[in-house]
């Protein structure tokens, strides 16, 4: 990263985009954040409880046919010139792949609902549609969908939360904080949404522009 916004960094370059999404560079750019969330005791204990979740989205992957050729292809002629595998070996190597890909979303999938080890899950808060599961994440109405809804297209990544030890001078407002990182822009368009939801909540969300 650099020290400029991802926006600023993700607007007016050409070949930018990433599985069709022109909002976003090659390479995911994880930008760090710092949430308080303050208000009425039982406001700040229903959004805690409401916000935890999976941290994951259970998408339907219905292009694995494509993407595993995909991957043969790439292993036998890589993009980048050097030498590759054999086409047998290429096969092999492609079905394992897609075995390890499939394994992890059916984990995905029956974690979600279930798991509560995330503090923070913006699925738990704004589920993504069925409609867009079925699409799976590369399809470009699920891309508009998250960018809408979530304003970012990943789920947040390495939250934590935090809460402040009890104060008795605040008999009457309680206080959680969290720390998160998030794919390539501010999800400010979410906490908008949870903003009208929780409308007695102050949400405190500060980018921290600094982790290069």
């Amino acid at each position: 990263m650099t020290g400029a916004p991802a926006e600023a960094r993700a607007q007016g370059s050409e070949g930018f985009a990433r599985g069709g999404d022109a909002l976003a560079p090659p390479q995911t750019d994880w930008l760090r954040h710092d949430l308080v969330v303050s208000g009425p005791p039982e406001a700040v204990a229903a959004l805690r409880l409401a916000a935890e979740g999976a941290g994951a989205i259970p998408w339907h992957l219905p292009d694995l046919d494509l993407a595993e050729e995909d991957r043969v292809l790439a292993l036998v002629k890589p993009p980048d010139g050097s030498p590759g595998l054999r086409i047998a070996a290429a096969r092999v190597l492609a079905r394992h792949l897609r075995a390890a890909v499939e394994d992890h979303q059916q984990r995905v999938i029956a974690a979600v609902g279930r798991s509560r080890a995330c503090p923070l899950d913006l699925h738990a808060l704004l589920p993504v549609p069925y409609a867009q599961l079925r699409q799976g994440p590369e399809d470009p109405a699920s891309i508009a969908w998250l960018r809408r809804h979530w304003g970012t297209i990943k789920p947040l990544r390495h939250v934590r939360r935090r809460e402040d030890p009890p104060d008795r001078r605040r008999r009457h407002s309680a206080r959680l904080h969290y720390d998160f990182w998030s794919a390539d822009w501010t999800p400010w368009t979410a906490f908008t949404s949870l903003r009208q939801r929780w409308p007695a909540l102050v949400f405190d969300l500060r980018p921290d522009y600094r982790n290069d």
